[in-house]
């Protein structure tokens, strides 16, 4: 607990609107965004609980980011952040990550931290010393992490861009290979379980959130595994709209994973709420829409599908209910 039980007892994360960069740039802080899955911290005399976005305690998964030795002057916090596992290169990999965020035994993930580690970006501080900050504007609360002095390198403080051009820092996401920025009103107060204009997304790729609804049998070299995945998202009337189908982007484990989640989730009928091309429902198989998958792709169609659309991965701390299309 931080020693406010109140602030940390259903706390979610705040969270951003898709759009583009802002006309004018006064009055804006850029954050680049990171390719991994949201996670409050809630740090206690050297402890750390940590909780994903749907209230999860997903601690026991990560043990490298279980101890945090605060810095003289503090010894309690909640801060609001990323966990990322970097490629051999130093690049933010959602696909390394994947390998580290199903795994509940203690001694699989020792091993694992131990050969693909992870880092806690923290980006926000909502309390400090049972002190909650949630009304601070965005720039003190910014200026109160840092402060922290938190040690790496399994624990880092991100950039935070003033006084500089969107664009520029945009083009710089997109020359080392990161997903894109978020851009943050440096006035604004924090608000907890809220999609707020007041922070901005801003991709370099088309990436989108989707529900699994049924996958369709491989052939060849895939025979008797799943050969593509049928997706959705919600429309304004809270059905399930379908977006089309996705056949790349699996590794072998990958698909022996999705195999063993989607078996027993099979059912009679599609749960899509729009029409299902011929060839994309013949010999489908159907599945409650209750897992969340990552996806890069091309483009939307005129008939609201995905074009050339790749898997990155499953994401375990969305909830189904919440996926829309994003512009």
């Amino acid at each position: 607990m931080t020693g406010d039980p109140g602030l940390a007892a259903g706390l979610r994360p705040m969270l951003a609107t898709a759009g583009s960069l802002p006309s004018d740039d006064q009055g804006w802080a850029y954050e680049l965004k990171w390719d991994g899955i949201r996670a409050l911290g809630h740090v206690a005399g050297g402890r750390v609980r940590l909780v994903s976005r749907l209230g999860r305690d997903v601690s026991r998964a990560y043990p490298e980011l279980e101890h945090l030795e605060p810095a003289a002057g503090w010894s309690q916090a909640v801060l609001d952040g990323e966990i990322v596992a970097f490629d051999s290169a130093g690049r933010p990999s959602f696909e390394v990550l994947q390998q580290r965020m199903h795994v509940d035994s203690l001694v699989k993930a020792a091993g694992l931290a131990a050969r693909l580690p992870v880092t806690y970006l923290a980006f926000d501080l909502l309390a400090l010393d049972g002190r909650a900050l949630l009304e601070q504007p965005y720039a003190e609360r910014r200026r109160a992490l840092a402060a922290l002095g938190l040690p790496g390198p399994r624990w880092q403080v991100p950039p935070s861009f003033t006084g500089h051009r969107g664009a520029d820092v945009l083009a710089a996401s997109r020359e080392h290979g990161l997903e894109g920025v978020v851009a943050k009103r440096i006035d604004s107060r924090y608000e907890p379980g809220a999609r707020s204009p007041a922070w901005r997304k801003i991709k370099n790729v088309h990436r989108q959130e989707v529900v699994i609804g049924g996958w369709k049998p491989g052939e060849g070299n895939r025979s008797g595994q799943i050969g593509s995945l049928l997706i959705g998202v919600h429309d304004d009337d809270g059905g399930l709209a379908y977006a089309g189908h996705v056949g790349t982007g699996f590794t072998a484990s990958t698909l022996a994973l999705l195999g063993r989640l989607l078996a027993p989730l099979r059912r009679d009928s599609p749960p899509f709420a729009t029409p299902i091309p011929a060839e994309h429902a013949r010999d489908a198989i159907w599945v409650q829409p209750w897992l969340v998958a990552d996806v890069e792709f091309r483009g939307w169609t005129s008939a609201g599908r995905m074009r050339a659309a790749a898997y990155k991965g499953l994401r375990t701390d969305k909830d189904p209910a919440t996926v829309t299309r994003e512009p």
